[in-house]
């Protein structure tokens, strides 16, 4: 079947090389015949390693040529260039700027400054030109990183600033990750926590209001702030709904350094069904897989880090409840054997959900062994 003729492809610059060379990520666009939904973007692969998302993008752009779109879709896989090409031997290291140090999904833009001027400026404006006054603010913003920055941008600014460009154009907005070993989870605003049950994901992580640096709140907490500044104004809205119908996602799709294209199919058709509860498409066949969800607060997101340097063996299933006191793993060190114990468990006071634990077997103390849920709920 060929693809649909709303179906467009361009090419973004997004820097370049000391060879003069461009650094290039592809864009890919569906533009519905009449926008009646909320806009999307979903991007892919700001961290080198974490491949498997460029393959959901593929499964859904596969899948939205056949369908009844409702909105305009952008999708771009390969978004940092230079993480994905950041190779040592075998490994992809592509999760820090290697000039700066930087995380590379913490260098997105927002100044909560111009929230309160922009809600007392604009309070007795109409729903619709509220929403497009600030969106263009939102644009004139990053517009003014990118061209009017007279001591420049780093490689990893001037890359975030445009994929944030894009972002901001949207409604909805999904940024497709990985963990090192992983089950799948989500990031999700508090607000949006009803959304999580329709994407086929397991795992919640709901997130304050707080900005620090990475794509889904750089989109999402303008957003929050802008409806509590208008609340403190006496002009409620509603987030979800109306003019704040804006939500974003960090999506974690399992584990780095590998794809699998079979599950990124039934990736695609998570997103799908959460596309089809929005309103984006209007597909009947996408619907949520009937699975336990369980939930919990960022601050509940706990790290575990090794107590000691050894040979590390993950005991825990991931998404699985662990009763406290029950082995997480245990640690190997050889070089107390025959004159002390070579063998030493890990387990916890509380009990938890492991979601991801450190790609390799060798740790150092104080290495981070596990993330895990304290506290959980189910959705």
């Amino acid at each position: 079947m060929s693809i649909n003729n709303n179906f467009t492809k361009t090419v973004m610059s997004v820097g370049e090389m000391a060879s003069g060379a461009k650094l290039t990520v592809p864009v890919y666009s569906f533009k519905a015949e009449q926008s009646e939904g909320p806009s999307v973007y979903i991007q892919a692969n700001m961290h080198g390693a974490e491949v498997q998302g460029n393959a959901v993008i593929f499964q859904l752009l596969e899948l939205l040529k056949r369908c009844d779109i409702n909105s305009n879709i952008t999708l771009v896989p390969y978004a940092n260039p230079v993480a994905c090409n950041h190779k040592n031997g075998e490994y992809t290291l592509g999760r820090f700027d290697p000039i700066t140090g930087v995380n590379w999904n913490r260098m997105y833009h927002f100044d909560q400054g111009v929230i309160e001027p922009f809600a007392q400026e604009n309070i007795d404006e109409s729903d619709e030109a509220i929403e497009a006054k600030f969106k263009q603010l939102m644009l004139d913003e990053i517009e003014q990183k990118l061209d009017h920055n007279i001591y420049g941008l780093t490689t990893g600014q001037r890359i975030a600033y445009q994929l944030q460009r894009l972002a901001h154009q949207a409604d909805l907005v999904l940024d497709l990750h990985t963990g090192p070993i992983s089950s799948k989870h989500l990031y999700c605003p508090e607000y949006a926590q009803a959304s999580a049950s329709y994407f086929d994901i397991p795992h919640t992580i709901l997130i304050p209001n707080i900005f620090d640096g990475a794509m889904d709140e750089a989109t999402f907490c303008p957003w929050w702030q802008l409806q509590q500044a208008y609340q403190n104004l006496g002009r409620p809205f509603t987030m979800g709904q109306g003019l704040f119908n804006k939500e974003s996602f960090t999506v974690e799709l399992g584990s780095q350094e590998q794809i699998d294209l079979d599950v990124a199919h039934q990736d695609a058709l998570g997103i799908l069904s959460y596309l089809k509860y929005k309103g984006v498409v209007a597909d009947t066949e996408f619907t949520p897989q009937q699975m336990t969800r369980y939930a919990c607060y960022l601050k509940d997101y706990k790290a575990l880090y090794s107590p000691m340097g050894g040979m590390i063996d993950f005991l825990a299933p991931f998404g699985e409840p662990l009763t406290a006191g029950q082995p997480l793993a245990r640690i190997l060190r050889m070089d107390n054997y025959g004159d002390g114990d070579p063998l030493h468990y890990i387990s916890l006071d509380d009990d938890v959900i492991p979601i991801l634990h450190f790609a390799s077997a060798s740790v150092n103390q104080g290495t981070e062994l596990y993330k895990v849920f304290t506290n959980y709920f189910k959705l």
